[in-house]
């Protein structure tokens, strides 16, 4: 099948070049010339302009839009949406707002270009394990398009889990289930770390990779961070978020779901960014002042 990739990032290259494995064909168009020559050295096909990537597709077209959420996708699915043709396709991989999904696709509705979203989950490992997709929309162009979703994921990858929005609706929550993962385990070797026992992190997070009920993949990539750099002195504890876990809580209290160890997790993060804040600040100076706590100045 022939397919059009725009977005050659770390998510688009690797999701370009495992569908030229998969025996596809895929028209390649970035912003940058470097990432094009990149995925064309491997198979792909070089269209350095937007109306080049059009011109090598056939019709009706697909077109896999893999750029970084906000305006960069909303100036990039309208540039798409002047220029397709009626039955058209366009596929958000991005992590979109389900809300901005479902409003664009209504707009290309109305033109007659079909547009899919597909949670995407995977990382840099996507190439060789295979990337998870959520995929919302209508079934139609989705059953179509299949065998791509086929190629992309890992056996039992992939899934349609709902009209317009939904797929990334399911990959905002996903997201969120990840904040409070990853935070759980950071608290744990937090405590491990500073107990009194001499305990080595790197080899508690190898045992716990075999048999233990908190072992994930998440859990393995801890361990290989652990064993590269034992008391992760190389790194700054600042930890950014990308938008979908504010998303996720948001759209929590929008349905009144108790959510505290994500919401937690997010605040967590917010946390690491705010180095002497003056909320911590505060809370110091109140202790001195109903009970003449000492401070440090």
């Amino acid at each position: 099948m022939k397919i059009g990739m725009v977005g050659l990032g770390r998510m688009g290259s690797n999701m370009t070049l495992r569908l030229l494995r998969g025996g596809h064909e895929v028209v390649a168009h970035d912003v940058s010339p470097e990432a094009i020559d990149r995925v064309a050295a491997e198979g792909a096909i070089s269209a350095p302009s937007v109306q080049d990537f059009l011109r090598e597709l056939d019709g009706p077209r697909a077109v896999w839009v893999m750029v970084p959420s906000g305006a960069i996708t909303e100036d990039t699915i309208s540039t798409l949406a002047e220029l397709l043709d009626k039955n058209d396709v366009i596929i958000d991989g991005g992590n979109s707002r389900y809300t901005d999904t479902q409003r664009r696709a209504k707009e290309l509705a109305d033109k007659g270009i079909h547009l899919l979203d597909s949670g995407t989950s995977g990382g840099i490992w996507g190439l060789t394990e295979g990337f998870c997709l959520m995929v919302g929309g209508a079934a139609d162009p989705i059953a179509r398009l299949e065998p791509i979703f086929v190629t992309l994921a890992p056996e039992n990858g992939y899934a349609h889990v709902g009209d317009s929005g939904a797929g990334h609706f399911t990959k905002m929550v996903h997201n969120g289930i990840e904040y409070g993962l990853m935070q759980a385990y950071a608290e744990g070797f937090d405590l491990l770390a500073q107990s009194d026992f001499d305990i080595d992190l790197t080899q508690v997070a190898e045992v716990w990779r075999h048999g233990s009920v908190v072992r994930s993949w998440l859990l393995d990539l801890a361990a290989h961070a652990l064993s590269q750099d034992p008391g992760l002195e190389s790194l700054k504890g600042v930890v950014e978020d990308s938008g979908e876990g504010r998303w996720t809580v948001q759209a929590a209290v929008d349905h009144a779901v108790p959510m505290p160890a994500i919401s937690a997790a997010l605040f967590a993060r917010f946390s690491s960014r705010q180095p002497n804040s003056f909320q911590a600040r505060l809370l110091a100076a109140l202790r001195k002042e109903f009970g003449g706590h000492a401070i440090t100045k």
